[in-house]
């Protein structure tokens, strides 16, 4: 019996595209050994709420649809894997998953550059083209530890919600910052979640390379706010996300197609 048979189509799907993702981030070299996490709801859980996680102990470039991870947001594994799961790395998934019903994919880099702009005490300088395309959408929360313990949940919860700039009660934000850990984004589909880290991602690289060169020139408000209602319409218009993903994975299998299976 194969593995894909043990399973309904959307979830192989789910498997398929998630997969796909790691083997993605091993192109882009967003690794980091064998830790950190992409999280994705299985489709047709309801309330059940299942997500598909990567297998503890294998590294990004040996994740395949076949070996991921199905567990409830307790990090409970559901379909009898042999592999156990990080739980520093599902607490926050888990969080986000359960508050905030769009939260279908979630996504945790530790890169170089995303973590020297989450130690900077100024945080990420909207001052460049990928930066601005984030105004108004990025939070911040403080550094806690290691990410074990659920009683953070609710104060990540509060500060992706605005923090207390806003009572902990605004809108939820897709791209966040962990200060002193790394950068964190979610989505209501994995290409869009992919598309909001790609840009933190960007603007971290341009913002340490930056840095070189002396002062930084701000980008003001009023453009700060042009630049990301456009960035919002022309994605949801185009969905950049989806092509940027596709073609990225045509690049993943002209050296493997293993992910797949």
């Amino acid at each position: 019996m194969t593995a894909e048979s043990q399973c309904s189509p959307a979830e192989w799907q789910a498997r398929q595209q998630l997969a796909g993702c790691y083997r993605v981030f091993h192109l882009l070299g967003w690794t980091e050994l064998i830790f950190n996490h992409i999280s994705l709801r299985v489709p047709g859980t309801g309330d059940a709420r299942q997500f598909l996680i990567n297998p503890y102990g294998l590294h990004y470039s040996e994740v395949c649809a076949s070996n991921l991870v199905k567990i409830d947001l307790q990090g409970r594994v559901l379909d009898g894997s042999p592999y156990p799961v990080n739980p520093a790395g599902f607490t926050p998934h888990a969080t986000l998953h359960e508050a905030i019903a769009d939260a279908h994919c979630v996504m945790h880099t530790h890169t170089t550059a995303g973590m020297a702009v989450a130690c900077s005490k100024a945080g990420l300088e909207i001052s460049n083209f990928y930066a601005a395309q984030l105004g108004g959408r990025l939070a911040y929360h403080d550094f806690e530890g290691i990410t074990v313990f659920a009683g953070e949940g609710p104060r990540l919860l509060a500060s992706v919600r605005g923090g207390a700039a806003e009572g902990g009660q605004g809108a939820p934000r897709p791209a966040v910052i962990l200060r002193n850990h790394g950068l964190l984004a979610w989505g209501r589909t994995l290409p869009e979640c992919f598309y909001t880290l790609w840009l933190m991602q960007r603007a971290c690289e341009i913002q340490l390379a930056g840095t070189a060169l002396g002062p930084t020139l701000a980008i003001g408000p009023e453009v700060q706010a042009s630049c990301a209602d456009a960035a919002e319409r022309f994605y949801a218009q185009r969905g950049l996300g989806d092509q940027l993903m596709a073609a990225l994975l045509r690049q993943v299998d002209r050296i493997d197609e293993g992910w797949r299976r």
